[in-house]
């Protein structure tokens, strides 16, 4: 339940023609303690005035000149969405009240004005109108925390599933190719044991900034876990642009990076798997591209290579030579 504080902070717009209603409704509401109650005497500028503050109520009257209420109802339809109104009308025919909840506004005011009716209308509606919100705003943080790493806000491996899904349609369908790229960092224990895990966790978040920095908006960055991360390429031409992809991701990920006073260099090695030639399906690349990963761990580090395997099933791929593609970058700095 919604606190008075927050009741009488709720964001409130007053519309109607006649500046003596319009006064008469700010004193009342001014005097319960409400603070932040704006009033415009224009029906047409109702709509652009909700898109720019997104009022919690708006007290609405049915009969000006002009552009009428349900004209104004009609256009915030148009801009809330979900389908829910924040609209208390004001009306003097009783006919009227009817029409206007069958177009969507949530509640209504008599004139002439009680101040009693006034208030507890305004109460409800603000309090039903802000739960709404804050059930909205709670569903969109679990949705959130449902797709996305809580550490770096990068995917996390259920959101590059289904990413996967999608990219894999549509190289399929296209006839396309995709790379997955899979790679870990050089010696990421060694920063935890040195300067702590809170500095390992702000590494992790700068390596994810990188990463989504040097990637096309539409690839898909993923943190496995750990010091695991997954790059999903939407569209390849070739193994050549796997690989210079990837190796512009090794190198960015091996600048120096500032984190609690100290200057840490650490490098990352990378494995690249290309569908359709080393897999048709996210397990088989993600394996591949894992076992690529492994072969660049064990050449000497901060380094990538192509997937030396194959998709089992015999389907042809991008010719290339693996050993062609391998590559080690110039790693000089000693690592913490």
């Amino acid at each position: 339940m919604e606190g008075v504080p927050d009741i009488l902070h709720g964001k409130i717009l007053i519309v109607d023609d006649q500046e003596i209603n319009v006064d008469l409704l700010t004193r009342i509401l001014g005097g319960a303690g409400y603070v932040a109650v704006t009033s415009t005497m224009d029906p047409s500028a109702v709509c652009e005035l909700h898109l720019e503050n997104r009022y919690d109520l708006i007290l609405l009257d049915l009969q000006m000149p002009g552009m009428d209420g349900f004209q104004v109802l009609e256009g915030l339809k148009q801009i809330e969405q979900d389908g829910y109104l924040p609209v208390l009308v004001i009306t003097a025919q009783p006919g009227y009240k009817l029409h206007a909840l069958q177009a969507g506004a949530k509640d209504f005011i008599s004139k002439p004005f009680e101040i009693p009716e006034v208030l507890a209308r305004v109460h409800n509606m603000l309090e039903v109108r802000l739960l709404h919100k804050a059930a909205s705003n709670n569903a969109r943080k679990l949705e959130s925390l449902a797709l996305n790493d809580p550490l770096t806000g990068l995917a996390n491996r259920r959101l590059l599933a289904e990413r996967l899904s999608m990219i894999l349609a549509h190289a399929q369908r296209n006839k396309s190719a995709m790379a997955m790229v899979y790679l870990d960092l050089d010696g990421f224990k060694q920063i935890n044991d040195t300067l702590g895990h809170s500095a390992g966790d702000t590494l992790l978040k700068l390596v994810a900034g990188r990463l989504a920095a040097t990637v096309r908006e539409e690839d898909t960055v993923a943190r496995m876990g750990g010091d695991e991360f997954v790059i999903a390429l939407w569209n390849v031409s070739d193994t050549d642009d796997a690989a210079k992809v990837t190796s512009k991701v090794v190198e960015a990920v091996s600048q120096p990076y500032s984190i609690e006073g100290h200057t840490v260099i650490i490098t990352t090695s990378a494995g690249v798997a290309i569908y359709p030639a080393h897999g048709r399906d996210a397990d088989t690349l993600i394996k591949n591209a894992d076992l690529a990963l492994y072969d660049a761990k064990h050449s000497g580090k901060n380094a990538y290579r192509i997937s030396r395997y194959p998709d089992l099933l015999g389907v042809a791929g991008i010719p290339h030579d693996p050993l062609a593609c391998d590559a080690t970058l110039p790693n000089d700095s000693a690592k913490l």
